[in-house]
C-alpha cells in the first residue's frame, strides 16, 4: 500500500493540470490546502485511502451549493446533498450530530444558502483536527513535497 500511495503522489505531481508550486503552504493550514484545487485533489486521495472521502466531498459540495443563484437550482442541489451525505443510511453519510441532522431534515423542503452551514463547519473541524494532521505525515503528501521540483 505504501508504494501505491507514493506512486500515486508522483503521478499526481507529474500529471496534474493544476500548479503545485504552493505545496509548502499546504502544511501551514488546512485552509491553504483546501483553497488550492491540487491540494483538494491530494487531500481527497488521502481521505480515500482512509475510507473517509465523504468528508471532503461533502465540504466541496457545500462550497458549490453556496454559489447557487436560482431557487430551483438551490432546491435541486440541496436535495442531492441531503440524499448523498446527510440522510440516515445515505451512501456517503457524514458524521454529524443527530440534532444537526434532524434540523437539516426538518428544513430540507425549504432550503436556503445556509442550510448546511452547521454540518459543513462540523465536518471542516473534524478534517482540521483529525484528518489534516495525518495527511501532513502521510506518504502521499511527503512524496508530493519531495517530487515538487522534479517536473
Amino acid at each position: 500500500m505504501q508504494k501505491t500511495l507514493t506512486e500515486m503522489a508522483i503521478k499526481f505531481c507529474c500529471f496534474s493540470q493544476e500548479p503545485v508550486d504552493d505545496v509548502d503552504s499546504w502544511g501551514e493550514s488546512i485552509e491553504n490546502l483546501l483553497s488550492c484545487k491540487a491540494g483538494q485533489i491530494a487531500f481527497q486521495e488521502f481521505l480515500k485511502s482512509e475510507y473517509s472521502e465523504e468528508n471532503i466531498l461533502f465540504w466541496l459540495a457545500c462550497e458549490e451549493y453556496k454559489k447557487v443563484t436560482s431557487v430551483p437550482e438551490m432546491i435541486s442541489m440541496a436535495n442531492k446533498i441531503y440524499a448523498e451525505f446527510v440522510e440516515t443510511e445515505s451512501p456517503r453519510q457524514v458524521n454529524i450530530d443527530s440534532g444537526t441532522r434532524t434540523n437539516i431534515t426538518n428544513n430540507i423542503s425549504e432550503p436556503n444558502l445556509n442550510s448546511f452551514d452547521t454540518a459543513q463547519k462540523m465536518i471542516f473541524s473534524l478534517m482540521a483536527r483529525d484528518c489534516y494532521p495525518r495527511f501532513l505525515k502521510s506518504d502521499i503528501y511527503q512524496a508530493i513535497l519531495q517530487n515538487r521540483g522534479k517536473r
